[in-house]
């Protein structure tokens, strides 16, 4: 299995394969519009625009798991993001990133990069997973690590 083969929905829940992503950077983050890390979306939309033309994307998975701190509508989540950051990276549907119920892009990133002590757990919203061009989950980063602090690891890679 590789990163490329799953197949996702973005925000207006139409099918995405990830293999349109293919030779990019991409840190793919679960997201949430109610966190004391929600202002990350702002660094998120500064690094991704200084660097999508070198092949880089964020890929943005909004998740209620946590704390409840996403309870809107996809509608809502887009326009959210768009009205308080102006974002441009791709949006996805809302999805689970942890249980029974789990999407299996995020079953496959926490076995890739496990987190601390080898936890396969996705602790809290931010949460950001690194994949480089090839397609290989390199890291993964807590929520507190800020994009403006995970920046050079991208710039590295591209």
């Amino acid at each position: 299995m590789e990163i490329y083969n799953f197949v996702v929905k973005d925000i207006n829940g139409n099918e995405a394969p990830l293999s349109e992503y293919s030779g990019k950077a991409l840190l793919i983050v679960n997201t949430a519009s109610r966190c004391g890390y929600t202002n990350q979306y702002e660094g998120l939309e500064k690094i991704y625009s200084e660097l999508k033309e070198q092949g880089f994307e964020v890929l943005a998975f909004p998740c209620n798991q946590f704390g409840a701190q996403e309870p809107g509508s996809e509608e809502e989540i887009a326009s959210f993001c768009d009205l308080n950051y102006k974002t441009s990276f791709p949006l996805f549907s809302k999805i689970n990133v942890n249980g029974k119920d789990q999407a299996p892009l995020y079953e496959y990133l926490k076995k890739e990069a496990p987190g601390l002590l080898g936890s396969k757990q996705v602790k809290w919203n931010f949460t950001k997973f690194l994949v480089n061009k090839e397609g290989k989950v390199l890291k993964r980063y807590a929520p507190k690590d800020t994009p403006e602090k995970i920046k050079e690891d991208i710039i590295k890679i591209l």
